[in-house]
């Protein structure tokens, strides 16, 4: 899969990945050779190339601008794998924007609401 080729390519070790329909995780232990900012523009770059070369959905896939980027100990890294392999069943029970807003809180961030991810409508790019 191409965020692993990146993930790789550039010297940093994929541990989870895993998505729903309107976001994606991927945690990673980072090298300090690349900035976060472009490894996810290499990311995100070379993952919509990859699905509309392979025509996955009938629209023109595009990210939406900005990411959320959050780090972990490493007393953490089993916990969090667990986290990003049971996305599935995590959102029965919370969207991606309750859990943004959490993530965004937990780590003391401060945030204005008009730069949080909109909203996606994917039932017609199936």
């Amino acid at each position: 899969m191409t965020s692993y080729t990146n993930i790789s390519h550039n010297g940093h070790k994929l541990l989870a990945i895993n998505g729903m329909p309107d976001h994606v995780h991927v945690f990673f232990g980072m090298r300090p050779t690349q900035s976060i900012s472009d490894l996810l523009q290499d990311i995100k770059g070379g993952s919509s190339k990859w699905i509309n070369d392979s025509n996955f959905i009938k629209a023109h896939f595009s990210w939406q601008e900005g990411y959320g980027a959050f780090s972990y100990s490493k007393s953490h890294v089993t916990n969090v794998i667990q986290y990003v392999k049971n996305q599935e069943e995590h959102h029965k029970h919370k969207s991606f924007i309750e859990e943004y807003h959490e993530f965004l809180e937990k780590f003391e961030i401060d945030f204005d609401e008009k730069y949080i991810f909109e909203p996606i409508e994917y039932g017609d790019l199936i």
